[in-house]
């Protein structure tokens, strides 16, 4: 089983992102997604400062992606979509359709379907593989159940990713909530998400974490982990995705590259990772249960 980074959700200072790659070209992981995919407005580092560490990352011996915006709002955006696109030395994650259709019309066949085309249906992902799709990404609401029955009802269905780790990008909208929270307007948002880490996590009125800003995306409070699930797992998907967060991505990853290894039992696993969590651990929604719960099987 193969393990990914996903694309950096956050907007990072230019030289912290940097060096977090330098060091994922040393850490076990198999495949790494890059680039923008959540605001076209942060730009500490462009496409071709991506490409840049693509090569490098490449060079270290990794699948390297270059990874499509999930809301495409302007003619600029569609330029950096296109330029994603027509360079033919890394494959793309294609986050929302137009850029399935121009890889589709371009005769790429080395794509990987991102999670925000939602795929919940057998004929939604036979059409994506015979446009060129060779792995998609589950939509993370799904339950291991409802994935078990799509491939089942799926012929000769594309290899299968599964976000294991990280805050559950829930929504994309065209506001902006972290511009909103400073009493900003989106356009003049003074790029106050630039250095945070994780985003703003928005809390209840008794306190409790619910939800974070992040930009014009949504994402939940706690933290996605499947270690506990890797039994599961390992019978339906192929590749297992880790979320970058702000502190402990090398340890997350080892943990789980050692559970996979069975030098480490899922249980035990699930029990180190807690250490680098800064909120609650939930799975829900592999469970089939809402998605803040976490669920320990009988």
């Amino acid at each position: 089983m193969k393990l990914a980074l996903g694309p950096l959700l956050y907007y990072w200072p230019r030289q912290a992102t940097l060096d977090f790659y330098a060091d994922v070209a040393d850490s076990p992981v198999d495949i790494v997604y890059l680039g923008e995919t959540v605001c076209s407005r942060r730009h500490e580092l462009r496409l071709d400062d991506w490409l840049e560490v693509a090569g490098v990352l490449a060079a270290a011996g990794k699948e390297v992606l270059l990874s499509t915006q999930a809301l495409i709002e302007s003619e600029s955006d569609l330029k950096a979509l296109r330029r994603i696109v027509a360079q033919r030395e890394f494959g793309v994650e294609a986050n929302d359709m137009g850029a399935v259709r121009l890889l589709a019309e371009a005769g790429r066949r080395d794509w990987v379907a991102g999670p925000t085309l939602n795929v919940f249906n057998p004929a939604t992902l036979g059409l994506l593989r015979e446009s060129g799709a060779r792995r998609w990404v589950m939509a993370p609401e799904m339950s291991g159940q409802a994935l078990a029955m799509l491939l089942a009802g799926t012929e000769a269905a594309p290899e299968t990713e599964v976000f294991a780790w990280g805050r559950l990008p829930l929504a994309h909208s065209a506001r902006c909530f972290t511009a909103r929270h400073y009493n900003l307007q989106k356009d003049t948002c003074e790029f106050r998400c630039l250095g945070m880490s994780e985003g703003i996590v928005l809390r209840t009125r008794e306190g409790e974490p619910f939800l974070t800003l992040n930009g014009v995306q949504t994402q939940s409070a706690r933290i996605y982990n499947l270690l506990g699930d890797l039994p599961a797992l390992k019978a339906q998907a192929g590749v297992l995705r880790i979320s970058p967060q702000g502190e402990h991505t090398r340890a997350v990853v080892d943990t789980f590259r050692a559970a996979l290894a069975g030098e480490l039992d899922p249980q035990d696993a699930l029990a180190a990772s807690r250490a680098y969590m800064n909120e609650a651990p939930c799975n829900g929604f592999w469970h089939g249960r809402p998605g803040v719960e976490q669920y320990v099987a009988a």
